[in-house]
């Protein structure tokens, strides 16, 4: 029997992260506020039209796809962490809802990509996962080291990935699962950092405002 990929909890992850943009600020929407959903709402068209005609040589042009739709949300996220802390730093968010809304819908936003991130890169992908292929782990789960925790055949879900990656931005360091991979270790280098930059710019506007 063929196994599949449940691709339904990271569709569900995209369409949050899409809701999360809409509780920004306009000020730290890059450009009109529609513009990300209507690119991103384009490109999962097109994955799910690619997904459901593609042939197995097309495999490479999905997970490309995959990557188009991560990047942009990624690429959003940090453009409006810049405009946070530029807003932030010379007054453009004076109110304290507003500033609260900004921080917690990017910081939360930070979480969702960095998940889909690592789902989409360990050991080659999803599909790489569930059909077996041999690759080298980027992340190493506790379940890895202590078989005898999980049942037989255990493999990591997207949940797994998301759990990994609000651990990593919450305590800005990795907790039970340890990165293995340069990249890995990149990527989650890069999560704390924009984590450590969105925490300590919201704290320290709202010690500025309860003053």
């Amino acid at each position: 029997m063929e196994q599949r990929v449940q691709h339904w909890p990271a569709a569900l992850a995209i369409l949050a992260a899409l809701g999360l943009y809409f509780l920004l600020p306009i000020q730290l929407a890059l450009g009109p506020r529609w513009l990300i959903p209507i690119l991103e709402a384009t490109l999962l068209l097109v994955l799910y039209l690619v997904r459901a005609y593609r042939r197995r040589a097309e495999e490479a042009e999905v997970r490309l796809l995959v990557f188009a739709v991560i990047a942009l949300l990624n690429l959003a996220n940090v453009v409006s962490i810049a405009l946070l802390v530029d807003d932030v730093l010379f007054g453009g968010i004076t109110r304290g809802r507003s500033l609260l809304y900004g921080g917690l819908s990017v910081w939360l936003t930070n979480v969702i990509v960095y998940g889909l991130w690592f789902w989409q890169l360990d050991r080659g992908g999803p599909l790489a996962r569930v059909e077996g292929r041999e690759r080298y782990p980027d992340f190493q789960f506790p379940q890895m080291v202590s078989p005898e925790t999980a049942q037989p055949g255990w493999s990591p879900a997207f949940f797994d990935y998301l759990y990994v990656s609000l651990t990593n931005a919450a305590a800005f360091s990795p907790t039970d699962t340890m990165p293995l991979s340069r990249a890995a270790k990149a990527l989650m280098s890069a999560e704390s950092l924009i984590s450590i930059v969105t925490v300590a710019v919201v704290a320290a506007r709202a010690v500025n405002i309860l003053h």
